[in-house]
């Protein structure tokens, strides 16, 4: 239509026609679809809408353009365009758009008339930009940063283009919900409630009988009863149209939905049945739903790919199901619903934790994505940490609009967080495109950190002479810009910049060909460091993946890590120069040593307070001693796989087999080495390495560091074998004397963490038919156990599942490979190979997780401070030097901030970013939960004048969450909801406030922060 003004301008001139002349003798019924609410009545919402996957079976593009087909039928562009003149056929008609990737590309595309029609649209109410990200973002798998990340830039076209705040969350086919969903991406966002299509089979039919499918959603442990309660209502049978037949996309098999024939003059006049269908469907619901309101979700995947085909068909209900008068129909959205339902002043449910995890049928427990497709997982979570970094040397170099910006990181991110992307749950081919969009963000990306610190270090701001160069296949030991040779003189320069608001010291491991090296600091003194040896199998596994990802071989092989301790100021860099020695590793500050057997048996790792002990007789994992906790436990950690259940022994019930959305096993194999010899210990001054070889297709080496009280497990897996026709998920499972009386704890989206007991679900009485898939929870921080005197802690690096299925143990789900699709639509097995020198094998996955065990009450600081380091780990960018000295020529030590000041440790920068030139978007965490830790679960503070020190503030706005609407505004239009047992309302109940920072003094511009919260500013600069 965009190509085409003249015929738009005709159509539209014969349907305004159509409306206002009248029609002689024709039998044209004019329809009445203008009612509203009527109080007294049971009143039927109808809500049009259509849930638009970006990405699944076909790619974000082609579900756009209705391209490949043959998978799917289904065109986005179709929906948006046949929207227009079925809306401005009938000013009473509505509809609901969620997807702003869809919505952006279409917008993009139209011409000023229809953007004219459709601002006009959206002003009246007749469409709804609901929900508002990018993307419908999973809640199991994103993490919360990246959750604010795409819905932020979802809201904030949605505002400067149409001057709206969406006021809905329309979650509606995420696999389970997160708390941090409804306190933070629900109420901090501004939204009044939030829909959902789906919850456990078991605890949606016990809430039918109770009638609290609708509830008042209380997700924070934190705030309580505070203002980040919300509404929340989760749908009788999923999100599309009720039983009864009302199902009417064009071209579908529609033989269950008669469409409503009204001409008595031809055959098959159905008025009253169609009638009688939507009154029985509509008291049906009724009776499982709290006052005179129900909602009718109209639509589903990709339909209204002929808008007018839903709309004439609702028409007719809506005018003859008010003729007939027993119930009210109208056309609604989940904003109109939701007004009316508070209306009633009624109290609800009050619903705490959260979700997780999803079953919708017996030994279907939708559990098997917390971990599908590791790769993928690890890279968005490597990219999100990114370009988190990226915004801020971004915004300390200046914003180019011309190019290039963060921008095409910050779609590519965005769209993949949606909940068949991150998840694992879609076709190969899909993941493959995910995976090329965050290459190409990437590479852009990469463009802007080089310039910056170019910029910074050498105020070479215009075209940068200094070529910075950083190594994204760095976890498979590929490194061109340090694999060089140093010998004439050349030096190797390393700018390691920290994206944390404190000063931080960790260790920096990059491939060298020399062991002939030495490391200087940023003020030329030499430092400390370690040469290790790079393992055969690293090699073998860098080899085929640089040629299966670039296509190309690496022209030199490094032989050597080099290892060295970096302090880097906060939001700042420290420059390290590497060259060429004329000594060899063996010097006392370079060791490597074979372990031996000794008198006792056991062999002790660890250079600093932290011993992990180890049986000299395997080198298994025996005992985990901290000398400065005084801790001394015993620990071990094995393998394990559970083989994927294909569904064939199930007579009685439906066929459930494992797949990339279920997690369903038959049986559990414990993994056991295979070489007695392969187990090697390498010690030196900074760090202490454990190399294992379990079997033919999993290695690991721990670490052990210095200055740390953590081990560090960086796991090898795959290709995982599957000749014998069994799909296998592989384990890593550890193992302590601890009595944890079947408790444990994970985190919500990385945030808040939520008790968790075996078998056990605190809304209702659990059957339990899956004793391991049933109590796997999402973890996209890390897991915990505790009892009387102890607390060990799991974090990871990425999203994956976990669980403690016998007290005294947790376990990670790492990686998956089976052989059997779970009839879930993707109609694939999650089977993932890598290609190269002609053969294809399995993927294999490289990861790290790292653990800790603390006195009872002292693991929060560790799993909060350090689980902020794994999100945000050190950006590294490389150049060469020759001749004069680096730092007579370039700032080798910079920090944004105050050189005198540091953010507090319970306080982290998840958003610097500038939106446009003189304005910037902030946004801090308060990391920790009220009572979580003794010295740090308290009022925080951050001084913006030292946080920007080199620029004048002249205003600091605080926004809501996703930075659309102020603050105050935001607090002052939302609704408030009465929990049952708090008469006066749950936002009301003073006693129960969590402690918020107080209004910014625009004098001082102190910003305070209690627990858990977060909060938002616009700032501008004179």
């Amino acid at each position: 239509m965009a190509e085409h003004p003249l015929s738009l301008l005709l159509l539209i001139a014969i349907l305004l026609v159509g409306v206002l002349l009248p029609c002689g003798d024709s039998k044209f019924i004019a329809y009445n679809t203008s009612h509203g609410v009527v109080p007294g009545k049971l009143n039927v919402h109808l809500v049009p809408h259509s849930h638009d996957d970006v990405g699944w079976l076909k790619t974000i593009d082609q579900y756009y353009v209705g391209s490949n087909n043959s998978i799917q039928g289904a065109c986005v562009q179709n929906v948006l365009d046949s929207l227009v003149p079925a809306l401005l056929s009938n000013p009473d008609r509505k509809f609901i758009f969620v997807e702003q990737a869809f919505f952006q590309r279409w917008w993009r595309d139209q011409c000023e008339i229809i953007k004219g029609l459709v601002r006009k649209f959206i002003s009246s109410g007749q469409l709804e930009l609901i929900n508002g990200g990018m993307c419908m973002h999973d809640e199991a798998t994103s993490h919360y940063i990246d959750m604010i990340d795409q819905t932020t830039l979802g809201h904030r076209f949605i505002k400067n283009e149409f001057n709206v705040t969406p006021r809905i969350g329309w979650q509606i086919d995420p696999f389970g919900h997160s708390s941090v969903q409804a306190y933070l991406l629900g109420a901090e966002v501004g939204f009044d409630s939030i829909f959902f299509g789906r919850i456990d089979y078991q605890d949606r039919e016990k809430r039918k009988d109770e009638k609290s499918l609708e509830v008042v959603w209380q997700g924070s442990r934190t705030f309580g009863s505070s203002s980040q309660n919300i509404f929340a209502g989760a749908f009788p049978e999923n999100y599309e149209p009720p039983p009864g037949g009302f199902y009417y996309e064009v071209n579908d098999d529609n033989s269950n939905s008669p469409v409503v024939q009204d001409d008595m003059e031809l055959f098959d006049y159905n008025v009253p049945e169609r009638v009688n269908a939507f009154v029985d469907a509509a008291i049906a619901q009724a009776n499982i739903t709290r006052t005179n309101h129900v909602m009718w979700t109209m639509g589903t995947d990709f339909k209204y790919q002929y808008a007018n085909s839903w709309f004439q068909q609702m028409d007719k209900l809506i005018h003859y199901v008010n003729l007939d008068g027993r119930v009210n129909a109208l056309y609604s959205t989940p904003s109109i619903y939701t007004d009316a339902k508070h209306a009633a002043s009624k109290s609800w449910p009050l619903k705490t934790d959260d979700y997780f995890p999803y079953a919708d049928r017996i030994n279907a427990y939708w559990t098997g994505y917390f971990t599908s497709r590791p790769g993928l997982k690890g890279y968005v979570r490597i990219m999100s940490g990114y370009y988190l970094a990226a915004r801020q040397l971004e915004f300390f170099k200046g914003r180019n609009e011309s190019g290039p910006t963060t921008d095409s990181l910050a779609d590519a991110l965005a769209i993949v967080q949606h909940h068949d992307a991150v998840t694992g749950t879609e076709k190969q081919h899909v993941a493959d495109d995910y995976a090329k969009r965050l290459s190409i963000g990437y590479k852009e990306a990469e463009k802007v950190v080089a310039a910056s610190i170019s910029c910074i270090a050498g105020s070479d701001c215009g075209s940068p002479v200094t070529k910075f160069e950083q190594c994204p296949l760095l976890n498979i030991s590929y490194c061109p810009p340090s694999e060089i040779d140093l010998s004439h003189g050349k030096n190797l320069v390393v700018v390691v910049y920290n994206s944390l608001g404190w000063k931080r010291e960790d260790v920096v491991r990059i491939p060298v060909l020399s062991e002939n090296v030495f490391v200087r600091d940023s003020h030329g003194k030499e430092i400390e460091s370690q040469i290790l040896p790079l393992a055969n199998a690293s090699v073998v596994i860098r080899n085929y993946y640089v040629k299966a990802y670039l296509g190309k071989i690496p022209t030199v092989t490094p032989k050597y890590w080099l290892a060295f301790s970096a302090t880097v100021p906060p939001l700042g860099f420290s420059t390290y120069i590497i060259s060429k020695a004329n000594r060899k590793a063996s010097t006392p500050m370079q060791t490597l040593l074979k372990a031996t057997r000794s008198a006792t048996d056991a062999i002790v790792v660890g250079p600093g307070h932290l011993k992990l002990i180890y049986s000299e007789n395997g080198g298994k994992l025996i005992g985990y001693i901290n000398t400065r906790s005084s801790i001394n436990a015993s620990l071990e950690h094995s393998y394990k796989y559970y083989t994927g259940n294909d569904g064939s022994a199930d007579t009685k019930v439906i066929p459930q087999a494992s797949g990339a959305y279920v997690f369903r096993p038959n049986g559990t194999y414990p993994i056991k080495s295979e070489e007695q010899g392969a187990f090697t210990v390498l010690r030196g001054p900074i760090l202490h390495e454990v190399h294992q070889r379990i079997n033919s297709w999993i290695s690991q080496i721990t670490r052990v560091y210095k200055g740390k009280e953590h081990a560090e497990v960086e796991f090898t897996i795959g290709p995982i074998p599957i000749d014998d026709g069994q799909g296998k998920e592989v384990v890593a499972e550890i193992t302590t004397a601890m009595k944890s009386n079947k408790t444990f704890y994970t985190d919500s989206s990385g945030r808040d963490f939520i008790e968790r007991i075996r078998d056990y679900r605190k809304d209702w009485h659990l059957e339990v038919n899956q004793p391991v898939a049933g109590n796997y929870y999402p973890l996209n921080l890390g897991i915990y156990m505790k009892d009387e005197r102890t607390e060990l802690s799991v974090l990871v690096d990425r999203a994956v599942g976990g669980s403690s299925i016998v007290d005294g143990q947790l376990e990670l789900m790492l990686h998956r490979r089976l052989v059997h699709d779970d009839s879930r639509g993707v109609a694939e097995a999650l089977n993932e190979t890598v290609c190269a020198f002609d053969k294809c094998t399995g993927l294999t996955v490289r990861g790290k997780f790292y653990l800790r065990v603390d006195p009872l009450g002292e693991g929060a600081k560790w799993r909060r401070s350090f689980g902020q380091e794994i999100y945000s780990p050190f950006l590294l960018a490389f150049t060469e030097q020759d001749g004069k000295e680096w730092g007579s020529s370039h700032v080798s030590t910079f920090s944004g901030m105050d050189p005198s000041y540091s953010l507090p440790h319970n306080v982290a920068i998840i958003t610097l970013q500038e939106l446009e030139e003189g304005k910037v978007l902030l946004r801090l965490a308060h990391l920790y939960e009220v009572g979580e830790d003794k010295e740090l679960s308290v009022m925080a503070s951050v001084e913006l004048k030292k946080l920007f020190p080199k620029k004048k503030i002249s205003s600091a706005e605080e926004m809501s969450l996703s930075a659309n609407l102020g603050r105050a505004e935001m607090e002052k239009k939302r609704l408030v909801w009465k929990a049952e047992g708090s008469p006066e309302g749950a936002n009301s109940n003073n006693n129960n406030k969590a402690a918020r920072g107080r209004t910014v003094d625009p004098a001082k511009l102190v910003v305070e922060l209690g627990p858990m919260e977060i909060r938002t500013f616009l700032i501008n600069f004179i």
